[in-house]
């Protein structure tokens, strides 16, 4: 066996051109030494570029696949060689033979310039051969729908070659892989497809997780990763007809603000737009972090407007291509492109100064607060000034401001319902809600709050949210109300009258005229005012019982000082003595503690107590001064200090106690400390006496 591998090996290293034996070893060990394999994994391809994982098809017959193997870099006339399937071309790569030698130099150069050092690092090496070229091998395990695949990589391989080899054995396309495990020190530099898995601090063996990105461009399982590449910029590269354009957008950036973008910046409406680039699955709302692409990605972008749209985007200098329109533009793009009613500017000369965006927040917006931001700042961008004054927050914070107040400065709190489906949303926006008296009214006697009924998700938000700010009621009147008496005003109140909580006191709808309108805000500001009086005059008394309350404390409290005055001697002396108290507390404890750290050091010090069947021992009985007995054994090669340590570990410090040995009667702690037990005849045995000092 090992005859005919050192024969493969000849062979592949003679007919790939590589002369590094630990390569040529590594590339067959990989193969279960099967030549053809080798030959296949090494040998570049015409047809399939570099620069990313290739899915390689089914393997077709031996004689095929060697020479798809080669794919173009045959020496001349081996696509010619005699025999059924090329048989001929196998037994010229089993004999070496002389036709093979003469174009290695050919083959090994143009591998040298078609396939790149680095696809050594995406084979299973041997960890021989890895020591054979003073190479690391850092071993993953890689975990992946319920299996576990196993790669072997040199320290100086990147982690794009990682992935590179985690395509050949799962199939998952590098820009799809989601990898979790990396040491968290080194998590972001592990985003980085050049970093060399050696720099990443990886144990010789690593457990990963693999997760493919879905086919709705995000992660089901790892939201964290979403939420990391949404904080990056990726580096956008469009490529028109004639010019190309980059742009350096975070990951949060939709692909419905993408296009917005080429909008504003080449003129193209966002239905005209037909793009190349995108995986599959990506729709408007989709982000580049959820999309799958990389930091650094290209699309093509062509116009699909018509000759009409073509002769007005050549005044502006943009010529495109006429092709059909976008399939994949929204329903919402088609019916702002149908809305004849505000767009005059079609059969102008120039082209229109807004998008025809009728919803003013987006879609699913699941933050009250955002989506109010988001309202206020696309009614002014579309509507213009002069504008209302609406509130920024959410509904719970503009009733605070309106309602939760003392009833002197209590206002109504009117919430604008926008509906951009609505007939009488531009007649109402344009001219009602823009005239100075509206203005002026919403601003002095009412805190204004807007939200957009467009979506049926935000709908159900809000409606939500006004059952929980304002009453079940509330949020049943504003579901009632029909789409084309949209928009309305709901005029919201508190007053005793009306209960504890907040009440609807009154609905505008939208169609109305100016005088109408006006006429029915004053009329409820006026009703309410008039249920707030008799609030206003309860709280006007309440506040004269306070101001006669607060004269009565004023003189019990000057009653109340010559009392303290008269404690505070008393106090002074309480405090003086408590301290003194705890000072003395504080040395006992000082003293208790320094006790017992002397005491607890001479017991680690102790030596071991031997048996009493071991040989040269000295049994040592301590009398104490209760007249109880400590007793313990010794080695007779102990030194005094032992015995002293025993002494002291049981609490008795030898600066307030002696120890006295009965005959002849000697103060052992007046003795040097390091004579031994059998130097001064402390055995076999001994009663020595504890004294106080």
């Amino acid at each position: 066996m090992s005859e005919n591998k050192e024969e493969t090996l000849a062979s592949f290293q003679n007919i790939t051109g590589i002369d590094d034996v630990g390569e040529a070893f590594s590339h067959l060990e990989a193969v279960n030494w099967n030549l053809m394999d080798a030959l296949s994994r090494v040998m570049p391809h015409d047809d399939a570029p570099l620069a990313g994982p290739v899915q390689q098809p089914e393997p077709p017959a031996r004689s095929s696949l060697a020479m798809e193997s080669t794919n173009g870099f045959l020496p001349p006339g081996y696509d010619e060689l005699p025999g059924p399937s090329n048989a001929g071309f196998f037994a010229a790569l089993e004999n070496r033979n002389q036709n093979l030698t003469m174009h290695q130099a050919h083959l090994h150069q143009q591998q040298q310039q078609r396939f790149p050092t680095q696809l050594t690092s995406s084979i299973n090496l041997d960890p021989v051969s890895s020591h054979n070229n003073n190479q690391n091998v850092i071993a993953f395990n890689i975990h992946f729908n319920q299996q576990l695949y196993r790669i072997r990589l040199p320290s100086e391989a990147t982690v794009e070659q990682l992935k590179r080899k985690i395509f050949d054995v799962t199939s998952v396309p590098v820009c799809r892989q989601a990898i979790r495990g990396w040491p968290p020190s080194k998590a972001s530099e592990a985003q980085q497809p050049e970093a060399r898995i050696g720099n990443l601090d990886l144990a010789p063996e690593n457990e990963l997780i693999l997760v493919d990105l879905t086919d709705d461009g995000f992660m089901d399982t790892e939201q964290d990763e979403v939420t990391q590449r949404s904080d990056k910029i990726f580096t956008i590269h469009i490529q028109f007809e004639s010019e190309s354009l980059t742009l350096s957008l975070p990951g949060r950036t939709t692909m419905q603000a993408l296009k917005m973008n080429v909008f504003d910046i080449k003129s193209i409406p966002v239905r005209h737009q037909e793009w190349t680039g995108w995986p599959s699955g990506c729709d408007n709302e989709t982000t580049l972090a959820q999309s799958g692409i990389e930091l650094s990605h290209r699309f093509a972008v062509r116009s699909t407007a018509g000759a009409a749209q073509n002769s007005t985007s050549s005044q502006h200098n943009s010529t495109f291509e006429v092709v059909n329109v976008d399939s994949e533009s929204s329903a919402d793009e088609f019916e702002d492109a149908t809305d004849f009613n505000n767009a005059e500017y079609i059969f102008t000369d120039s082209p229109p100064t807004q998008p025809l965006n009728r919803h003013l927040i987006p879609n699913n917006t699941d933050d009250e607060t955002s989506g109010s931001t988001q309202f206020v700042e696309n009614y002014k961008s579309l509507y213009g000034e002069p504008c209302p004054e609406f509130f920024v927050g959410s509904l719970e914070s503009a009733k605070q401001l309106a309602c939760l107040k003392s009833a002197k400065e209590r206002k109504l709190l009117a919430i604008y319902l926008h509906h951009g489906k609505s007939i009488l949303t531009n007649v109402f926006c344009d001219q009602l809600m823009k005239h100075e008296s509206i203005i002026q009214t919403f601003k002095e006697k009412f805190v204004l709050f807007g939200w957009d009924l467009t979506y049926e998700s935000n709908k159900d938000m809000f409606l939500s949210s006004l059952t929980a700010c304002i009453s079940s009621n509330a949020s049943l009147t504003a579901r009632n109300i029909k789409l084309d008496k949209l928009p309305a005003i709901m005029l919201v109140g508190k007053s005793r009258q009306l209960g504890s909580n907040c009440e609807v006191l009154s609905v505008i709808q939208g169609n109305i005229g100016l005088d109408d309108l006006l006429t029915r805000l004053i009329e409820t500001c006026e009703m309410f005012e008039e249920q707030l009086q008799v609030e206003i005059r309860q709280e006007d008394e309440r506040a004269a019982r306070d101001q006669v309350k607060a004269e009565q404390d004023m003189a019990y409290e000057a009653t109340l000082q010559a009392d303290m005055a008269k404690d505070a001697a008393k106090r002074q002396k309480e405090a003086a003595q408590l301290a003194e108290r705890k000072r003395l507390e504080s040395e006992r404890a000082e003293e208790d503690a320094r006790r017992e750290s002397i005491r607890l050091v001479a017991q680690q010090s102790l030596p071991q107590e031997p048996s009493e069947l071991e040989a040269g021992i000295s049994k040592i009985r301590v009398r104490k001064p209760t007249g109880d007995f400590l007793e313990r054994r010794f080695y007779t090669h102990n030194s005094l200090q032992d015995l002293l340590n025993f002494v002291t570990a049981h609490g008795f410090l030898i600066e307030e106690y002696k120890l006295i040995s009965s005959w002849p009667r000697r103060d052992l702690t007046a003795i040097e400390g390091s004579q031994t037990l059998e130097t001064l005849k402390l055995f076999p045995q001994e009663t020595v006496i504890l004294e106080e000092r």
